[in-house]
Parts: structure tokens; C-alpha cells; sequence
């Protein structure tokens, strides 16, 4: 099953097509320019290599990655939100040789480049700017010699860096012809229907893991991938109705927008093609799950799953609405919970989720953070704090390097912000821990209202209320500040270095 598969026979179907542009990508197209491009980057390049893509969501995104992937390249997704030093941090301490920048990020991409010696070229998707050359005028110099049998090459992602300096995870490459579906893609086509009939919708940034993970997942597959440049809650549903999305893809942070819009605007727009809607990347408040269920039926599928490659679990409506708050069952992986020395924990106890049998892998230049990850015994530690109920439903509680102790007593931020994530006056939550000198830590909610507020005194008075109705009184935040808006990246995580 390869891409070149589907241009023969349905080479009019588009691959790709942004939201708000129109721009699209045919199969024809895809398959020549992967193709063309592929020779030209294996022609001073070994499998293995690795290149750097920093571009926007734009159609000549998967051009270059379908390229490295045939040519048996390892692609660098670089974010795009960067700065110029942080974006050649990446470059080079992923050892890429070649830069890949669209004109839109020129400016970005000229000033990461010139901090980056180790870089051997440097390439645009359209007119050229400074050091970088236009892959059209490159391609046309000559014909591009075959470098013999097209190989799978391999995502190389990058951490998202919420907590400090990104770190890039280096996996062996599949040993594999080109076309050989990954684990999740044979996951989209067994367990969510994906195939040639498929139109999926995809919000997030391509630079992320699961949006281009599963966008070329259904590319594999012959469907057609919609992305957005931004994501907006209306348009979203607009282009669901427009394009016939059968399938979709968000995160949480999605969800509550398209929620929180006026009930008048919500039912403006057909949703009924979509036969599944996935969601991953942070936990989920259970009223938001049960509310979008009520509204789209019950079609909504969520993940567990990583960057790492660390285990996967995966529930359906019908399931969660048994157990409500579970990202569901394992499916990859045997997991284990244990305590901070490491002991395993019994059921129902919170502890750290880790996983038995994981593929190696290696944070890249940084032994010390992959022998932190990888205990004695091979089990991965993901630095998630969850729980497994006695059938072997797993409940995320949140990150324990968030886990507030005050008094002696365990807080779970998750569990505060699902209480208020769904508060009409709030429009996003993150709860943390601050310092006190005679708990040690307390509970603080940093909150982005929907509104301004002329009187916080009676907002965070009608917030505490609504806290200590649904929690024990310790669990209740002490402390609120309330922001413009919270750092979070596109993705839904929380950027937590600049909240502390």
C-alpha cells in the first residue's frame, strides 16, 4: 500500500487540502514531487540522514515528508513557534544536514540557518530568500539519479519542551519497504475504518506527532487529509459540513471551544457524516466527553499513546460511558504502576504509569535523560501518574512532576481543572503548585476568564464554591490568578515553565 499505489488509480483524489485556503494536493502531484524530490536529497544523502522541515501547515508539507519517508531519511518536524536559536537547537542537535523552510517562515528560517553551521544545505518551498535555494529550480537543473530500492524512513520528533529544552527521540529505522504501514496505521484502517473513502479533518499543528502521524495515516490509506492553519471552533464545524468529514481528529482544548459556542451556532452546521472523532494529547474533563457524545452520538474514540512510543490504550463511547474519566484498556505494551521507590502498586492506587516491553529507543546526544526513562528493568517511565482499576481500565491523574503535596497530602491538578474546565466564566484552566511556608505547597488556579470581570472577588468566591460542591475541601484551590491567556502550545499542552 504506498501512496504511488493510489496516484495510478485515483490520481485526481486529493491528498490534502487546507482548510482555509483551499490549496490542495492531488495524488498525481503528491507522488511526482515526493518522488523527484526524494532523488535529489538521496543524491548527497545516506539512509538514515536527517533533514529539517520548518514549514506551516501547508500542502508542499507532505511533498517533503513523503520524500524522506521513500528515500529512508529520518524528517525532523521543527515548530514553527520557535525562536530563530531554539529552531537551530533542533537542527543542529538532531544532526541535520539539510534545512527544508516554506517562504512564509523565511524570515525564521534565514536566522536559524545562519546559526547553524553543521547545516549542508538549505532548501525553499517556493521563491528563494537568502541561503535558501527553490526546490523548483534545483529540481530542473538535471534528472536526479534512482538511488535504488525505496526504503521506509522514520519521523525523528523533538519533545514539546514544556518543562525545559526539547529532546529528540531517536528510534531504529523500520527495516521495511517503502509503503509497509506503521503500527498506527494499521490501528486507523483495523479499529477506525480508515480507508480510500476517508476524509479526515485534522486541526492541529503538522509539526506534532499525532496531526501528522495520522494525516499521512490516511494518506497511506487513500483518503483525503483536511488541516488548518489555525484552529477556530466555528470554522471547524463549517468545514466538517463542507467537506463531509467522515473522520476528525482533536484535542481536548477543541472540544471545549466548539462546546462553549452558542447553542444557535452549533446547530448551524451538519455534522452528520462523521462516523468517528479521536481525540488525544491531555486528559480529558469528563463532563466535555459526556457533553460531545450527547451531541455527535456516540462516535467519539480517544487514545493514550506518546511521542515515545511508550504503550497504547484506546476507548470507545460505549465504553467510556461505563467508565467514565478512562482512556480505556492497554493495548501495547504491559503497563505497571508504581510507587517513587519503584514498587508496584495495586489496583486503584496512583502511582507512575510505566511500560514493559517497549521498543528502545534514545533521547538523541543524551544518555542520561534515556537511562531516566528506561529503569534496570527495560520498563519506560512516562511520567504520567495514573491509576488501573481491577478490570484494567487506566485513568490518567496528570504529570507527576505537577503533583502538588501540601501538608503531606497528595493534589492531582486534573482533577481540580475538570471541575472548572466547563464553568461558563472560564475559558481555560491550569491548576499548579506554589509555595507555602507552612504547607509547603498549596493549590493555585490559573485562570483565562471568557470574559472580563469587573468584581474577581466575587468570580473567585463563585469558582471556590464550585470547587468545594464536587471536591474535598483540601483538593480546593487556595490561591486564583487569573490571566489573559494561558501559555499553551497548539497541541493543547500547557506550557508550564511560564506559569511558575
Amino acid at each position: 500500500m504506498t501512496i504511488s499505489l493510489h496516484a495510478c488509480q485515483q490520481p485526481a483524489t486529493m491528498a490534502a487540502i487546507i482548510e482555509q485556503t483551499g490549496a490542495a494536493l492531488s495524488y498525481a502531484r503528491l507522488e511526482e514531487r515526493s518522488a523527484q524530490l526524494a532523488r535529489l536529497l538521496r543524491a548527497s544523502l545516506a539512509e538514515g540522514d536527517r533533514i529539517g522541515v520548518l514549514m506551516e501547515n501547508c500542502p508542499a508539507y507532505f511533498e517533503v515528508c513523503w520524500a524522506a519517508r521513500r528515500a529512508g531519511l529520518r524528517w525532523v518536524p521543527i515548530n514553527w513557534h520557535l525562536k530563530p536559536e531554539e529552531v537551530s537547537y533542533v537542527a543542529e542537535n538532531s544532526d541535520a544536514r539539510v534545512l527544508i523552510a516554506s517562504p512564509a517562515l523565511a524570515e525564521l528560517a534565514r536566522a536559524a540557518a545562519a546559526q547553524t553551521p553543521t547545516l549542508e544545505a538549505c532548501y525553499s518551498t517556493g521563491a528563494s530568500f537568502t541561503d535558501f535555494r527553490n526546490l523548483d529550480e534545483v529540481l530542473a537543473e538535471r534528472a536526479w539519479p534512482d538511488f535504488g530500492e525505496e526504503r521506509e524512513g522514520s519521523f525523528m520528533f523533538y519533545s514539546s519542551g514544556t518543562t525545559g529544552k526539547p529532546k529528540g527521540i531517536l528510534r531504529p529505522l523500520p527495516d521495511a519497504p517503502f509503503g509497509t504501514p506503521l503500527p498506527i496505521e494499521q490501528i486507523m484502517q483495523a479499529m477506525y475504518g480508515f480507508d480510500s473513502d476517508t476524509v479526515f479533518y485534522s486541526p492541529g499543528p503538522l509539526y506534532h506527532a499525532a496531526p501528522l502521524g495520522w494525516t499521512m495515516g490516511a494518506q497511506l490509506h487513500g483518503g483525503t487529509s483536511i488541516c488548518s492553519e489555525k484552529f477556530d471552533a466555528e470554522r471547524a464545524l463549517a468545514t466538517i459540513e463542507m467537506y463531509r468529514v467522515t473522520h476528525a481528529q482533536f484535542v481536548p482544548t477543541h472540544l471545549v471551544r466548539m462546546l462553549k459556542l452558542p447553542q444557535e451556532v452549533r446547530e448551524r452546521y451538519d455534522c452528520s457524516s462523521l462516523k468517528m472523532v479521536v481525540h488525544a494529547a491531555a486528559p480529558c474533563p469528563p463532563e466535555v466527553k459526556r457533553s460531545m457524545i450527547e451531541w455527535w452520538g456516540p462516535i467519539l474514540h480517544e487514545f493514550y499513546g506518546s511521542s515515545e512510543g511508550a504503550g497504547f490504550a484506546a476507548i470507545t463511547s460505549q465504553e467510556w460511558l461505563q467508565h467514565p474519566g478512562s482512556v480505556g484498556r492497554i493495548m501495547a505494551g504491559v503497563p505497571h504502576i508504581v510507587d517513587g521507590k519503584g514498587r508496584e502498586l495495586a489496583p486503584g492506587e496512583v502511582g507512575e504509569l510505566c511500560f514493559e516491553g517497549v521498543e528502545r529507543f534514545e533521547y538523541h546526544k543524551d544518555p542520561g535523560k534515556t537511562e531516566e526513562y528506561f529503569d534496570a528493568r527495560g520498563w519506560a517511565h512516562t511520567g504520567d501518574l495514573a491509576l488501573l482499576d481491577e478490570q484494567g481500565y487506566l485513568y490518567l491523574q496528570g504529570r507527576s512532576s505537577g503533583m502538588i503535596i501540601s501538608g503531606g497530602v497528595n493534589i492531582y491538578p486534573q482533577e481540580v481543572e475538570n471541575v472548572l474546565a466547563m464553568h461558563p466564566l472560564v475559558a481555560d484552566i491550569a491548576v499548579i503548585g506554589i509555595a507555602d511556608e507552612d504547607l509547603g505547597e498549596i493549590a493555585q488556579a490559573v485562570v483565562q476568564l471568557r470574559q472580563p470581570a469587573a468584581d474577581l472577588e466575587a468570580v473567585t468566591a463563585e469558582l471556590k464554591a464550585a470547587c468545594q460542591r464536587q471536591l474535598a475541601r483540601y483538593k480546593c484551590p487556595r490561591s486564583f490568578r487569573y490571566i489573559d491567556t494561558l501559555p499553551r502550545l497548539p497541541s493543547g499542552k500547557l506550557l508550564h515553565r511560564y506559569l511558575n
